[in-house]
């Protein structure tokens, strides 16, 4: 039988096990399988040619039981709406493994922004807002940058929605430019959250990470930020980095600030002096003691996992490892750290920058790092505590811690 790599039915499998595992009731169950609204949307943009093109976007509102649901919007050529609901579903689980009082959502347009002008990608996204906006709000349903889309776009789509209001709302998105109500220590949240996770692993499991070798792939907005903090926090060996068109190796180490220059500079890491070309998937598994994955879902499989030597697996990206992948990785032994749990700073970040738009005074950098360590190493032992208690694996562990936050405030409510 093939592997199942839609990512709806992935992420309703994970649920189904942890469901099982809880003895959770059906009626919750099937509940917590669906998203409880979701809206289709159809754009007419005029291209700088002047030329009408129609794109097709999303917008899934997973569950808000426990608040407003919070969730990116992706710009991706192979957009679909299963992708979409599955990161609207393991934004759901992200906020609760991560204890702050939001549900889950994502939205997502089908269109290659790398094909698009700057005006372009201004049209498009005030056009996404004018269908969408009817449905968000800082209340309702609070946005985010995800693949693919910036600071920049998150501005141009709150002043639309303040436009439709007709009042200023800086509140209704997260990750705006800081002077637009951005928070300080967005940028790099997704990875320094990951970083104070892997920390964590090296504890309870007994390994120096000072010194230690990592490889990361997919080199992009996480993937750049895991390489210089995992060297600044941890005191990590970045040996090999990839994006889309390959990737880099050098046993000695990899400098960040060259990395990235040499990328900004041809449009890729391959090539980059002094080091040899691998590929994706000969990255992967590479014999080093940290492995991230911080690039698109479904990359190491049961094709693959068997052959995965990392002894900590930080998973920055969504979905990167497969229920099958999930199964011979603990069995092998290796600690993954699971994306909703370790790429739980970006979100994390972005709840304290809706607090500080909803009270109007903003904190200083040291406030937001101090506060997102202690949210991630929070969120970290309670998962760790449960897959020992369960024993089970990490994935399991935080659906289980996750899902169980969720159903109680279904409950709570009387909706079950």
């Amino acid at each position: 039988m093939s592997e199942e790599l839609n990512p709806f039915a992935i992420a309703q499998k994970q649920l189904d096990q942890a469901a099982e595992i809880m003895g959770l009731d059906p009626a919750t169950h099937e509940l917590l399988r669906w998203p409880l609204r979701e809206l289709h949307v159809t754009l007419p943009v005029r291209m700088d040619d002047g030329a009408v093109k129609i794109f097709h976007g999303f917008r899934v509102q997973y569950n808000d039981a426990r608040g407003p649901t919070k969730g990116g919007i992706r710009y991706h050529p192979e957009e679909t709406i299963d992708t979409v609901r599955a990161l609207a579903a393991w934004m759901t689980w992200k906020t609760a493994v991560v204890d702050i009082p939001l549900g889950g959502g994502k939205g997502g347009i089908i269109c290659n922004p790398k094909e698009m002008s700057q005006r372009e990608l201004e049209r498009l996204s005030r056009a996404y807002i004018r269908q969408v906006g009817k449905i968000i709000g800082e209340e309702v349903d609070v946005p985010a940058p995800d693949v693919y889309t910036t600071p920049q776009i998150m501005a141009w789509m709150m002043d639309e929605y303040s436009f439709m209001r007709g009042y200023n709302v800086p509140g209704v998105i997260t990750g705006k430019p800081i002077p637009l109500g951005g928070s300080q220590g967005r940028g790099d949240a997704t990875a320094r959250g990951g970083m104070y996770c892997t920390r964590e692993a090296g504890k309870v499991l007994g390994i120096e990470l000072k010194g230690a070798t990592a490889a990361i792939q997919g080199y992009g907005n996480a993937g750049q930020f895991a390489h210089i903090l995992g060297v600044e926090l941890l005191g990590l060996k970045v040996v090999a980095v990839s994006d889309s068109k390959g990737g880099i190796y050098n046993p000695d180490g990899l400098d960040a600030e060259a990395v990235i220059a040499h990328k900004q500079k041809t449009g890729s890491v391959i090539d980059f002096p002094g080091a040899e070309n691998i590929t994706n998937a000969e990255l992967l598994e590479l014999d080093v003691v940290v492995l991230i994955p911080a690039a698109l879902e479904n990359q190491i499989t049961s094709a693959n996992a068997d052959r995965i030597k990392a002894k900590i697996v930080a998973e920055l990206a969504n979905g990167p490892t497969t229920p099958e992948a999930d199964e011979i990785l603990h069995k092998n032994g290796v600690y993954v750290i699971p994306d909703f749990l370790c790429n739980a700073g970006g979100v994390t970040v972005s709840y304290f920058e809706q607090v500080q738009n909803a009270y109007d005074y903003y904190w200083d950098l040291e406030t937001v790092h101090q506060r997102l360590d202690k949210k991630m190493t929070a969120a970290f032992h309670a998962v760790h505590e449960t897959a020992q208690q369960y024993q089970v694996h990490n994935r399991m562990a935080a659906y289980i811690v996750a899902v169980s936050r969720v159903a109680e405030a279904c409950k709570l409510r009387g909706w079950v």
